[in-house]
């Protein structure tokens, strides 16, 4: 697109890696879910691709080579509220414990930097412990460039999202980065002449840079070398985009046009993301796959049913084919009858359930295709609750009532919706959750709904019941405190009940595990500082090369017991006793996605590290390592590891 002039330029600021903290977070739809390492795996992938590199990396010299595009970590840290009740993100301060900070929060982006080289890093909005994400030099500074080795020397930039709200009572503590709202409300004289620039910022993609730096200067609140610095850092990276090379069709991706964006390759690239992503939550007596054969007549009900736009979610581009879920069923069977059920579309304020009835009855499978779409989660717009908007479920309930035959529910959404009334309704036989799986996705749900495609996915989030509802976004912390009776969040501190699991998914086969290597079941780490009375360490003062050592390997064998698919194996820790630095319930070591035949067997492979994988974080925000016992579980197999130390 920039090659054929349809692009101002080639910085991509993505990927959002901010963990789905909250399901009510209009922009979980953007992320990868829930889990720390899933999600910093994602945004070592996700930047080296956008930046040319290899899928292992190492491919570009981040010191000197050519970059494709220019990717950007965001939002540098905890952006995961954007508008709910009196709360939104220019606002909001997220008050969060350093030893949520240490293992939840700022992981991804340690990764992002690290291993993926990321060339920007956005800062977000929101305050964080009371001061601005992009004022705070020790976040920005000293932890980002110096810490993580994000400095301008290798050719870096932070970017300022936007001008940064303060309440009143950040006066006193930050007078030169006031806005005008809060000049006026709070009669406090001060100067815009301030610059982010102190703390580590380069750029920002608002005005107020390019207004108040030459007074900032003339006032001397800043030097001209403060701005050399932000400039280096900002044309190096246009240099290395190859912005001042000429002609982009005569560089090294000049071949890069129109013609290849709708290519084949993407598309069936495109299909096989739809495909492995969608999620089967329920299959009673094996309802899926439908005949291709037998299958005379189906009808298709709901407001996503017959539309292109729930399915591309936000921040979509053009698709090179517009097909719904109606469209990709017609290709399996040709009678077949939609309504739209509810007359608003998903909001869902009124149904016209007679009519959607009387279809139902008429026909040998009803597909309910509901859920949300942007009117119910996007930026600026977070759920008030997890339920499906309006009178859905009452559609929902009122149709598989009437229907010949237990009905299947496609849902479509970017957060978790509370299902339970389906999940536990006999004439309901089947769910699919698909997210927003982009253009191939009516094609992919098809695929998988008459058997063409085994359906592998696991759920990325935890899916809470409603009354979730009633613990506040605002609140940041992930450990329960059972005093209070507040939950925790996430399926690694969550202690109440859940509709489905984080990395729970059916598929139309059996699977069974076993351990097949089995590594010592004692290991020693020692202390080059000592032990102390909790029988804990530091990681840090784990004895030089201690924590290489004890890594080792665990194979595990996987058996198919039907037909053939792609299988991802989770491979978690679990902390057996009580744990020192708060409460663990589970922790996910690792991921391998296995393709099997039919009743076949495979094995995976996965390296633990107990330093990282056993380890979690004390209240001052460094990791600790405990003496005690952990185990590592597949499926239903599970392998019990003593820590000595």
């Amino acid at each position: 697109m920039y090659n054929n002039g349809q692009a101002r330029g080639l910085t991509f600021w993505a990927p959002n890696i901010n963990i789905l903290r909250d399901p009510r977070w209009g922009r979980g739809q953007e992320t990868p879910g829930e889990d720390p390492l899933v999600v910093g795996d994602y945004s070592v992938s996700y930047v080296r691709g956008i930046q040319g590199d290899s899928f292992e990396g190492g491919k570009i010299d981040p010191n000197s080579d050519h970059l494709q595009a220019s990717a950007c970590c965001k939002h540098f840290i905890a952006n995961d509220l954007d508008n709910w009740k009196t709360a939104n993100r220019y606002n909001f301060d997220a008050n969060i414990s350093q030893q949520d900070l240490a293992d939840t929060y700022i992981p991804p982006f340690q990764k992002c930097v690290q291993q993926g080289q990321a060339s920007g890093i956005m800062c977000a909005y929101n305050r964080v412990n009371g001061l601005p994400n992009c004022a705070d030099y020790n976040l920005l500074t000293k932890k980002a460039r110096q810490a993580w080795n994000f400095k301008g020397c290798k050719l870096h930039l932070i970017v300022m999202q936007s001008l940064l709200c303060m309440m009143c009572k950040d006066i006193q503590n930050y007078p030169k980065m006031l806005l005008p709202v809060f000049l006026k409300q709070c009669k406090v004289k001060a100067t815009y002449e301030y610059t982010y620039l102190l703390t580590g910022m380069d750029v920002n993609c608002g005005s107020y840079l390019k207004k108040y730096t030459k007074s900032a200067v003339q006032m001397n609140k800043i030097t001209e070398a403060d701005i050399d610095r932000a400039l280096v850092n900002l044309f190096t990276i246009r240099m290395r985009l190859g912005l001042f090379n000429g002609n982009p069709k005569d560089g090294i991706y000049g071949k890069l046009g129109p013609d290849q964006v709708c290519s084949k390759e993407n598309q069936d690239l495109a299909l096989e993301a739809a495909r492995n992503g969608i999620v089967l939550l329920k299959n009673s007596a094996n309802l899926l796959p439908l005949s291709k054969t037998k299958t005379t007549s189906i009808a298709v009900i709901g407001p996503n049913g017959n539309t292109t736009d729930t399915l591309l979610g936000n921040y979509e581009g053009v698709a090179c084919k517009n097909i719904t879920i109606l469209q990709a069923i017609k290709n399996y069977v040709k009678n077949t009858q939609f309504h739209q059920g509810c007359v608003d579309f998903v909001n869902c304020t009124n149904i016209a359930i007679d009519e959607a009835v009387s279809i139902a009855t008429r026909v040998d499978y009803v597909i309910l295709v509901m859920g949300l779409d942007q009117s119910q989660e996007r930026e600026k717009n977070d759920r008030v609750d997890l339920g499906l908007p309006g009178k859905q479920e009452d559609l929902i309930s009122a149709v598989a009532k009437a229907a010949k035959k237990p009905v299947l529910l496609v849902l479509l959404s970017g957060g978790p919706v509370d299902v339970s009334f389906a999940k536990d309704d006999a004439k309901i036989g089947s769910i699919l959750w698909a997210g927003y799986p982009g253009e191939a996705g009516g094609l992919a749900l098809a695929e998988i709904i008459f058997g063409d495609h085994n359906p592998g996915g696991r759920l990325p989030m935890t899916w809470y019941p409603k009354e979730f509802a009633n613990v506040e976004m605002t609140d940041m912390r992930m450990r329960p405190d059972p005093s209070s009776g507040y939950p925790g969040r996430t399926y690694r501190f969550y202690t109440g009940k859940t509709v489905f699991d984080f990395g729970y998914g059916l598929t139309y086969s059996n699977y069974s595990y076993k351990f097949v290597s089995s590594p010592q079941n004692k290991i020693f780490i020692h202390s080059n500082q000592g032990l102390s009375a909790s029988r804990q360490m530091l990681v840090s003062e784990v004895e030089s090369n201690s924590c290489e050592k004890v890594n080792f390997k665990v194979v595990v064998g996987v058996e198919n017991h039907g037909q053939a698919s792609n299988h991802t194996v989770l491979l978690f820790a679990t902390w057996n006793g009580k744990d020192l630095n708060g409460h663990v319930i589970k922790k996910l070591v690792g991921y391998q996605r296995l393709s099997l035949g039919t009743r076949k067997r495979g094995q995976v492979e996965f390296v633990v590290k107990p330093c990282e994988h056993f380890s979690s974080a004390n209240k001052y925000g460094l990791m600790v390592i405990e003496e005690g016992s952990r185990s590592l579980v597949v499926g239903d197999q599970e392998y019990t590891i003593d820590i000595v130390i």
